[in-house]
């Protein structure tokens, strides 16, 4: 009884002392980012950031109707796989957050100053989770490099956005990207 008392004191400080560092590191990242912001960077990444949910809906809604004008069961298959990605992603997504419950940067840390201020919860970040779910189901469907590239790219802009704006740590934005994608990869059954 001994031990496993010993081993649970053991864990519980190092895993105290990890998320202290990883706020560290979050807390550095973010005022970095801040001190660099820009009128015209905060307009282009703010638009990014918006689009998003636009950008998730018409990718697997475009596969559905080029699925359907070319009488292509494939593709119509593959929007259905793209759009389950994204819609699972974010019951995941929203479920972790009522889990952890992690409050956004500028309330935690009250020196931050976000572009705008979102409700909900931070951890993980929901913009970023569901862009790499479709950027990856997209990359799965369509194994090019010229899906993969604007696909990832595009995701990754959304991740820092994110950031950018002050509403998510770096730390939110990774398992968000982790989250997406490994939805994504866990429902490749569903492609044709």
């Amino acid at each position: 009884m001994k031990n496993a008392l010993l081993i649970c004191y053991t864990l519980c400080f190092f895993s105290v002392k990890a998320q202290t560092g990883v706020d560290k590191f979050d807390l550095r990242i973010l005022k970095k980012i801040e001190a660099a912001r820009t009128e015209r960077q905060t307009k282009i990444l703010r638009s990014i950031s918006d689009a998003n949910n636009y950008v998730n809906i018409a990718i697997p809604a475009g596969l559905l109707v080029g699925g359907i004008i070319d009488n292509n069961k494939g593709m119509r298959q593959n929007a259905l796989y793209v759009a389950s990605s994204t819609a699972s992603t974010a019951v995941l997504n929203f479920a972790l957050k009522k889990i952890f419950k992690r409050p956004r940067p500028f309330l935690v840390h009250v020196s931050l100053t976000p572009v705008y201020k979102p409700s909900q919860y931070s951890f993980p970040s929901g913009h970023t989770s569901s862009s790499f779910s479709t950027a990856t189901a997209l990359t799965m469907a369509y194994p090019k490099w010229y899906v993969a590239a604007p696909s990832f790219i595009w995701a990754g802009a959304v991740g820092y956005s994110r950031v950018y704006l002050g509403v998510h740590n770096p730390s939110d934005v990774a398992a968000g990207a982790v989250l997406g994608a490994g939805t994504a990869l866990g429902l490749g059954f569903i492609r044709p």
